[in-house]
C-alpha cells in the first residue's frame, strides 16, 4: 500500500482537530454507530477545556487504496517545538486559514518553517459559511505571507480549496457543491504530496515524539526513514553527534490505524510508528540497525525564552493536600518532562531544593503546571522572567522580543495603543480588518507582556484577541513599570474569619474566603496603597450578652478576586511566590517571617 505522510498546520483555534475528526469519519475509520468525543485528537483534560491542542498526535486513514498519515499539530507559538520536529517526518501540509481572521502569527511562524525544509502546502480556507468571512482578501494574504517567506515559485503555486471543517465539505469553489464531503480534499492529497520518501540502506528512524506507556515504557514515535523493523530485532541508539547512548531490542511496534494504535509485525520505509524496548533513547535521537555510524540531521529547536523557579514547598501548610512534596519526586518529573518536551530546559539549583525551568512562554510553563498539580504536585513557583542573553560583539544586553498582533474594536484601539507603548512596544503596522475592527502589530519585549492578556481583556471589555510569536533577541529596551499595588499579609495563622475581612475591606479587595486556612507571610489581599500591610484575618467579633437587631451587625462581604493559575502567575512580584497544591492555589511572600523579610529588603536596599 502506497504511503502519504501530511501535516495540518493552523493557528490556534481555526478548526484543525475539528477537520481530522471529519477526515477519519468520512474516511470510514469509526463504524456508523460508533460513539466518538468531539474532538477526538485532543485527548488530554487539559486540552480539552481550554480547547486548544498542545500535544501534537498522529491518526492515519485509507483512500482509495492509500494510507495517509494525518500528523494534527499545536496551534499555539508556545508549542511550536513541537511543531518543528513533526514538520521533519511529513511530505506535505494543509495550511488551514480562517476564512475572516486570515493567516496569524502561529500561522506564520509554522509556514515559515514547512517552506524553509521545502514542503508544498496545500491551502484550506475554512469557515466559508462565517457571515463576515472574506476569502478572496485572505487568499491574497497568504500569498503575500508565502512571498515574505521567501516560497519558491513551486510553493507559491498552492492549490486552493474553500470549505467549512465542522460541516465537513471542502471544494474548489468558495460556494461550491457540497454534497462531495472532504473527498476533493483527500484526492488533492493523493495528487498533491509526494510519495512517503525512503532510502536505500538498514533500518534508520529519527525519533520525534517520546511518551510513557504504563505497559510498554518509553515509547518513542518517528518515521522510518530507510529499511525495515521488527519485533525483537536488535537496534542502536545515536546521538546528534553519532555517539552510541544505547543498545537494545525492539520490544513492541505500533502504527496509528484510525484513532487506535495496533501492534504490527513490521514497520517498513515511509511510515511513522510507534517502538518500545529502549529505555534512554529520546528526542531528535537516530534509532538504527547496529551497522549504521552516522546519525539523521535534527531540525535545531528555537531557544526558550521564559524562565521559572520551581521550588519545593515550604509553607506551614505544606504535604496537607497533595502526596509528592519532596524534591527528589520534583525533579524526576521535571527530568521526565525535559526528556519529550526538547523546549524545556531543566536546571538544578546549588541547594537542590529549586529547579530553574525555562520555555517558551508562561503557557507552557503553566500547562506543565497545571499538569503536575492535578498528578498530586505540591510546589511553590516564582514570577516568569525572561532569559536575557549578553551580544558577544557589543557585551549588550540583549532581550526577548515578540511579535504582537491585536484584533480590536476601533473604539478600544487607544487605550492598546497606550498600554503596549507604556510596556515598551514599538507599533509596526494598524489597518482595518473588517467590521469596525482594526489589527495592530507590534514588537514588544516578552517581559511587558507577561500579564497583559488579563489587562487586555478587561480595557477591551473582552473583545480583543491578542496573539505573541517570538521575533529576535534585541538590545534590552529599559525598566517596564509594575504592579502598583502593595498587598495585604496574614500575620498569623489559622482560618480566616468573615468579620475579620469584612473590616478589612476598605483596605482593598480580598483574594480569599472565609473559612480559608491562612499563615503568616500568606497574601490574603490587594493593597489600596503602594505598600505591604500587615493584617490580622483571623479576629472574630467581640461577643457580649446585650442583643441587637440593628442591620450594621450583619457581615456583608464583597466577592473575593478568583486568583487563577496564570493570573497569580502575572501579577505577583519578585519577592512573592505561587503556592500551587492540587486543591488550592495560595500567594505568599518568598520570606515568611516578617523581620527576615525586612532585614532582606534593607539589604537590597543598601546593595542598590
Amino acid at each position: 500500500m502506497s504511503l502519504r505522510n501530511i501535516a495540518i498546520i493552523a493557528h490556534v483555534d481555526h478548526g484543525k482537530t475539528t477537520l481530522v475528526d471529519k477526515l477519519l469519519s468520512q474516511s470510514g475509520s469509526f463504524r456508523e454507530n460508533q460513539r466518538v468525543a468531539e474532538r477526538v485528537m485532543d485527548s488530554n483534560d487539559l486540552e480539552k477545556e481550554r480547547g486548544i491542542t498542545i500535544l501534537a498526535k498522529a491518526t492515519s486513514v485509507v483512500w482509495k487504496d492509500v494510507r495517509i498519515n494525518i500528523v494534527d499539530t499545536p496551534g499555539h507559538a508556545d508549542f511550536g517545538g513541537e511543531v518543528e520536529r513533526i514538520l521533519s517526518m511529513v511530505d506535505g501540509a494543509i495550511v488551514l486559514v480562517d476564512a475572516a481572521e486570515g493567516p496569524m502569527p502561529q500561522t506564520k511562524f509554522v509556514v515559515g518553517k514547512a517552506l524553509k525544509i521545502g514542503l508544498k502546502p496545500i491551502v484550506a480556507i475554512n469557515k466559508i459559511d462565517r457571515p463576515d468571512a472574506r476569502h478572496i482578501e485572505v487568499v491574497n494574504e497568504v500569498f503575500d505571507l508565502f512571498a515574505a517567506l521567501d516560497a519558491t515559485d513551486e510553493q507559491l503555486d498552492f492549490p486552493i480549496l474553500y470549505g467549512s471543517g465542522r460541516d465537513g465539505w471542502m471544494n474548489v469553489a468558495p460556494e461550491g457543491p457540497k454534497d462531495e464531503g472532504l473527498a476533493p480534499l483527500f484526492d488533492l492529497v493523493l495528487k498533491h504530496v509526494p510519495e512517503a520518501k525512503t532510502e536505500p540502506g538498514p533500518f534508520r528512524m529519527l525519533g520525534t515524539l517520546l511518551e510513557a506507556n504504563p505497559f510498554l515504557g518509553r515509547m518513542i514515535t518517528g518515521r522510518i526513514t530507510s529499511g525495515v523493523v521488527k519485533p525483537n530485532q536488535p537496534i542502536k541508539v545515536l546521538a546528534r553527534d553519532g555517539s552510541v547512548v544505547e543498545t537494545g531490542r525492539v520490544s513492541k511496534i505500533l502504527a496509528f490505524r484510525g484513532i487506535e494504535r495496533q501492534p504490527i509485525e513490521e514497520g517498513v520505509a515511509g511510515d511513522i510508528v510507534a517502538i518500545a524496548g529502549l529505555s534512554k533513547g529520546s528526542v531528535a535521537d537516530t534509532f538504527c540497525d547496529p551497522q549504521v555510524e552516522i546519525a539523521i540531521q535534527a531540525q535545531p529547536i528555537d531557544p526558550p525564552t521564559v524562565t521559572m523557579s520551581f521550588l519545593v514547598n515550604d509553607s506551614p501548610l505544606a504535604g496537607t493536600e497533595g502526596d509528592k512534596v519532596t524534591s527528589r519526586v520534583i525533579r524526576d518529573r521535571l527530568l521526565r518532562e525535559a526528556e519529550g518536551n526538547v523546549t524545556l530546559k531543566i536546571e538544578e539549583a546549588s541547594n537542590k531544593d529549586s529547579f530553574e525551568v525555562s520555555g517558551r512562554g508562561e503557557l507552557q510553563l503553566a500547562i506543565l503546571i497545571e499538569t503536575m498539580r492535578r498528578e498530586g504536585f505540591e510546589l511553590a513557583v516564582s514570577r516568569p522572567r525572561v532569559v536575557l542573553k549578553k551580544d558577544e560583539a557589543s557585551g549588550e544586553t540583549l532581550e526577548p522580543i515578540e511579535e504582537v498582533v491585536i484584533d480590536v474594536d476601533e473604539e478600544h484601539s487607544g487605550v492598546v495603543v497606550q498600554k503596549m507603548s507604556e510596556r515598551k512596544a514599538e507599533m509596526k503596522e494598524m489597518r482595518p480588518s473588517g467590521g469596525n475592527r482594526l489589527r495592530l502589530v507590534f514588537h514588544a519585549p516578552t517581559r511587558g507582556l507577561i500579564g497583559y492578556q488579563s489587562e487586555l481583556m478587561t480595557d477591551t471589555r473582552g473583545t480583543a484577541i491578542m496573539n505573541r510569536l517570538f521575533h529576535a533577541y534585541e538590545p534590552f529596551k529599559g525598566e517596564i513599570a509594575g504592579r502598583n499595588n502593595g498587598v495585604l499579609i496574614s500575620n498569623d495563622v489559622g482560618e480566616a474569619v468573615a468579620y475579620a475581612l469584612w473590616n478589612l475591606e476598605d483596605r482593598g479587595p480580598m483574594v480569599i474566603e472565609p473559612g480559608w486556612k491562612v499563615y503568616q507571610g500568606m497574601i490574603v489581599g490587594i493593597h489600596s496603597r503602594d505598600n505591604d500591610l500587615e493584617v490580622n484575618v483571623l479576629k472574630g467579633k467581640k461577643l457580649t450578652n446585650i442583643r441587637t437587631t440593628s442591620k450594621d451587625e450583619a457581615v456583608r462581604l464583597t466577592p473575593p478576586i478568583r486568583m487563577t493559575l496564570e493570573k497569580s502567575l502575572a501579577w505577583i512580584q519578585d519577592d512573592e511566590l505561587v503556592e500551587v497544591t492540587p486543591k488550592s492555589i495560595r500567594l505568599r511572600k518568598a520570606i515568611l517571617d516578617p523581620n527576615d523579610r525586612k532585614r532582606s529588603e534593607k539589604q537590597k536596599a543598601e546593595a542598590a
